[in-house]
């Protein structure tokens, strides 16, 4: 630990990014007991196969303190939470797609939504997720027009046809003959993140993996 950071821990204590307790000394982001009860998954439980994805990986269940600390993230502008996320979903990558990928992306927001929110917070994910495993980021799609969020679609169909075609790769020779982790927050029925795949795959990528921080289903 540098100056810099004790002066910042002594003027804003750190504290567990799950359940909001001042954490000891020698802990960092998430506490111990948050790391022993928070709904890990493992193995072919942490694996999912949406349509036009070649795998996706999640190391938690969406359930929670995962889902109140999502939401803080998300819509209570806790960006410094990527960071303790990306350590979380580092590991699960690197268990399950390890030398598998060569690019990171993510999944982006409209414009619209950016603006209202300040932030993309699958790009903080993906970024954050880059500098930890070493692999390089890159913005590889655009989101053409603004839908409603999928959270407040309950059924499948209507979540297909929320994110259908509602994206696009503006420059194809950047995913062309490449193998991209695709990054976004949280997996529900898998729309998002296989509307995304099948417009990598159509403009060359030659394979397409996901990860998120949490799957909901």
């Amino acid at each position: 630990m540098n100056l810099w950071t004790g002066v910042l821990d002594l003027l804003f204590p750190p504290k567990c990014v799950f359940c909001g307790q001042l954490l000891p000394d020698g802990e960092r982001e998430v506490c111990s007991a948050c790391r022993r009860e928070l709904p890990w998954l493992s193995g072919p439980a942490a694996e999912q196969t949406p349509e036009w994805v070649d795998l996706a990986v999640s190391p938690l269940r969406y359930e929670g303190k995962v889902r109140e600390s999502f939401h803080r993230y998300k819509f209570g502008g806790q960006t410094s939470y990527a960071g303790a996320y990306a350590a979380l979903m580092a590991p699960c990558v690197e268990e399950h797609l390890a030398g598998r990928f060569e690019v990171i992306t993510w999944a982006p927001l409209s414009a619209r939504r950016r603006r209202e929110r300040g932030y993309d917070q699958a790009e903080l994910l993906a970024r954050a997720l880059s500098r930890r495993l070493g692999v390089p980021a890159q913005a590889l799609l655009v989101k053409t027009r603004h839908t409603a969020a999928q959270s407040g679609l309950e059924e499948a169909a209507a979540r297909r046809a929320n994110a259908r075609d509602a994206y696009r790769c503006p420059h194809p020779e950047r995913a062309a003959g490449r193998r991209l982790l695709l990054v976004d927050d949280i997996i529900t029925s898998g729309a998002t993140s296989s509307e995304c795949a099948r417009i990598l795959r159509q403009n060359g990528a030659k394979a397409v993996f996901c990860a998120t921080l949490a799957r909901a289903r």
